[in-house]
């Protein structure tokens, strides 16, 4: 077995970049929260962020901030303190550590930016095609700071999705905005929607673009390179500002590919990561893969922020498919299929699969999938159990033997697609 070495990490030229924007993003909400300048919106990762920014708010998202604290290994002391408001140990540990952190008034956006807490709401806004931990999280903020809550239920478990699921979901978003305009004191403008709209399409048609320059063999960046990438995705969708990072970073990655840049030295064998990041070991993962010659190179989680459906000239019923046919909302077939997809596409030679404790809506491997998926792709298969946000829930050691075990695995059934 290959020993771990210390590994010299190819930065991405466009990391910079990234890194104002979401600096940017977190001091523009807090001078706006010292001034009174804009109304601030809450909306959960996938919700109606077009709408909201229509609208004229800023929007920020919980759930980047849970990544934040799971990130840095915050959350595991914050999650005890929601449970002691009777918050399950099992459910979401976004919510968790995201309240823990309100009650114990602390937040990496102090070690940061410098910035003392997250930015107080005017208005919580969910879509339950996540699940139904969101609207359970805004519920709580909206009781605790007195603050309207609104959100669209979204159905789930589906297979073809059909004009009557559409128009409801597509109705549930128009029906925001009378109580939206009276949170923001304006009417709502048509014309700035559509616009957001519009920037949301190109930003998925270019973070899509960007995502699959990793079917290059050998791949000029990882799985773990876009869970930070994606950020810009998340908080500036709908703005010109997400339009141009990801023009940039696609083609650095385009020209990355062309020099035949590999972002693991000596890449033998590919993998696909299936559910969420573990957000506290991003880097100790990343690192024994790069010492493996292990490239993770596709995920479903990073591609949860495609909604290249949306099309601003039918913003209303397009934002409802975009936001109804999400991976995580489909049946087990529709996943199967999806996966193989991907399978044909970046030509992976296993699948990872990450069993979430507290996040069995991002945990796909509980139903007998992974046995499915071996036999029909013919490679093998192997799931981490671990979490999110809490760390208790995660062995290192034990996934670390596991991977290894796993990788020699691959190495006496499978030929290296590429040597050192």
């Amino acid at each position: 077995m290959t020993e771990e070495k210390t590994v010299k990490r190819k930065k991405i030229a466009a990391a910079d970049v990234c890194k104002k924007i979401m600096a940017d993003h977190f001091y523009e909400m807090d001078e706006a929260v010292k001034t009174g300048s804009k109304k601030i919106a809450w909306c959960t990762s996938v919700g109606p962020a077009e709408l909201l920014r229509g609208m004229g708010f800023l929007v920020y998202f919980p759930e980047n901030h849970g990544a934040m604290l799971g990130a840095t290994r915050m959350a595991t002391e914050l999650i005890p303190h929601a449970n002691a408001l009777g918050y399950s140990p099992d459910i979401c540990s976004y919510l968790t550590c995201d309240i823990g952190s309100y009650l114990q008034k602390k937040t990496p956006l102090k070690m940061a930016y410098n910035i003392d807490s997250v930015p107080r709401p005017d208005v919580l806004v969910y879509n339950t095609n996540q699940c139904r931990d969101v609207q359970d999280w805004f519920a709580w903020y909206s009781r605790e700071l007195n603050v309207p809550l609104v959100g669209v239920h979204t159905h789930r478990d589906i297979g073809d999705i059909g004009p009557a699921q559409i128009q409801d979901i597509a109705a549930q978003i128009q029906e925001l905005i009378p109580p939206l305009e009276e949170v923001s004191g304006e009417k709502f403008d048509m014309d700035r929607f559509k616009e957001a709209v519009g920037y949301s399409r190109r930003t998925s048609e270019l973070w899509r673009a960007c995502l699959e320059t990793a079917a290059a063999i050998p791949s000029p960046w990882t799985f773990f390179d876009a869970t930070i990438h994606m950020g810009p995705a998340v908080v500036a969708r709908g703005t010109k500002q997400a339009v141009d990072y990801y023009e940039l970073l696609l083609k650095e990655l385009e020209q990355r590919v062309t020099d035949g840049v590999a972002a693991v030295d000596g890449e033998r064998y590919r993998l696909y990561w299936e559910g969420m990041p573990i957000w506290g070991k991003l880097r100790a993962l990343s690192e024994q893969f790069y010492s493996l010659k292990t490239c993770v190179v596709a995920s479903t989680y990073c591609n949860s922020w495609i909604f290249d459906q949306l099309d601003p000239k039918n913003p209303f019923e397009s934002m409802a498919v975009a936001y109804t046919e999400l991976f995580i909302v489909r049946d087990e077939p529709y996943k199967e299929q999806y996966i193989q997809d991907c399978f044909e596409k970046f030509k992976f030679d296993g699948i990872i699969f990450h069993d979430a404790k507290t996040c069995p809506n991002n945990s796909n491997n509980r139903y007998g999938m992974p046995e499915r998926l071996s036999k029909k792709l013919g490679i093998p298969v192997l799931t981490i159990n671990g979490d999110l946000c809490d760390l208790r829930c995660y062995s290192e050691e034990q996934a670390k033997t596991n991977i290894e075990a796993f990788i020699e695995q691959l190495e006496e059934t499978r030929s290296p697609r590429r040597t050192a």
